[in-house]
């Protein structure tokens, strides 16, 4: 079997924001609800292919970086430098020290929504080539000018440069220690400058770079989505009680062609509602064997990655578990955490509540157990 090559990241986050203005380096202030840097780290760090997650910070900038990735996947600090090329070369160092790896994607945190669909396509872009970019088409006319307009520029074969920016990892630190130029626009430039080709994939509005303090107007008022999922499995005896991905003692299991995790049942269904992708059958369908006894954190994870490839952050979930027997008040805690840990959010975005049928319907007879959902999302 051939191995999987091992993709990490690098987000550059050593920079002052100084035309932004402010006391507070703009990779760390708030947008839509967090620090600027987490909205990228959580796209990153939760993506299926990439393995590690490196951050190049500033001197004294640990713990405002610390405490804007409270909660997260723990991201490794390295000492970033003067210049953006700098942060970049001690980081591509770091990470050859810390064992290298096979591929990078490169990233401005100053670019803090990411789609999961321009990752991909980003490392996919690598089987083909050493460097890939994501970009725009430019569609604005284009003209030289000084106090008056001159000369127009075709603009036909123009792009607008995104990051994330991904190399062959050999390829990109060779090219970073040989080079003896000017401050380079980017790490595509100095790779092209080695030989390197560079591929070009579709970028995305969303990638928009923060640069001064016009472009933090409205960006703390996103626009919301919601979705709910109800589900029902039957108890019967000899089976495990699987609950938001907690084993549950109690002498009957759920019956399903899963594990019958209703909890997370309901919870994948409301995610995708929210992202309007139709419901865990349409994806996972019964009549399929391969599901046949799965674990349904792969359902969730993968209603997740969805809603990530869509440009889309969990704001909250809320489940709802219905049943007289077991208590659920126990788990609780234990329940929350496994969420989190699955979708790769803050455990303060997760709730996982109790309630009875006050002993009516099949749920108050201990035939079976039902649970509903709701998450609510926020879109980049």
């Amino acid at each position: 079997m051939v191995s999987q090559p091992i993709t990490v990241a690098l987000i550059v986050a050593a920079g002052s924001g100084s035309r932004v203005g402010g006391d507070i380096p703009k990779q760390f202030r708030p947008v839509r609800g967090k620090p600027m840097l987490r909205h990228s780290y959580e796209a990153l760090s939760a993506h299926p292919l990439i393995s590690k997650v490196y951050v190049a910070i500033g001197a004294g900038q640990e713990a405002e970086a610390s405490a804007a990735l409270r909660g997260l996947p723990a991201a490794i600090f390295v000492q970033g430098g003067a210049t953006r090329r700098e942060s970049v070369h001690l980081g591509l160092r770091a990470i050859a020290t810390d064992g290298g790896a096979d591929r990078i994607l490169i990233h401005d945190a100053a670019r803090p929504f990411l789609p999961g669909t321009v990752i991909n396509d980003l490392i996919h872009a690598l089987d083909e080539a050493p460097g890939a970019v994501p970009a725009l088409p430019v569609v604005d006319s284009l003209s030289r000018a000084d106090q008056n307009l001159s000369e127009t520029v075709d603009r036909e074969q123009l792009w607008r440069i995104q990051t994330p920016q991904a190399f062959a990892f050999a390829d990109i630190l060779a090219a970073h220690e040989i080079w003896t130029g000017d401050e380079p626009t980017d790490d595509a430039r100095m790779l092209m400058a080695s030989g390197g080709q560079v591929r070009i994939v579709p970028g995305s509005e969303a990638l928009n770079k923060f640069t001064f303090s016009t472009d933090f107007a409205g960006s703390t008022m996103p626009s919301f989505r919601s979705g709910n999922g109800f589900d029902v499995h039957r108890l019967v005896p000899d089976a495990e009680l699987w609950l938001c991905g907690v084993l549950i003692p109690h002498d009957k299991g759920l019956a399903g062609h899963s594990d019958a995790d209703v909890a997370m049942h309901a919870l994948t269904d409301a995610i995708l509602g929210a992202i309007a992708k139709g419901d865990i059958g349409d994806h996972f369908p019964p009549t399929d064997p391969q599901w046949r006894g799965a674990s349904s954190d792969r359902f969730l994870a993968y209603a997740m990655q969805l809603a990530r490839d869509e440009g889309y952050a969990l704001a909250n979930a809320d489940v709802t578990i219905i049943c007289e027997r077991p208590k659920v008040g126990p788990f609780r805690g234990q329940m929350r955490q496994r969420l989190a840990e699955i979708m790769a959010v803050d455990v303060d975005r997760i709730s996982v509540k109790a309630t009875t049928t006050e002993m009516l319907g099949f749920t108050g007879r201990g035939e079976g157990i039902a649970a509903q959902a709701t998450a609510t999302f926020e879109k980049h």
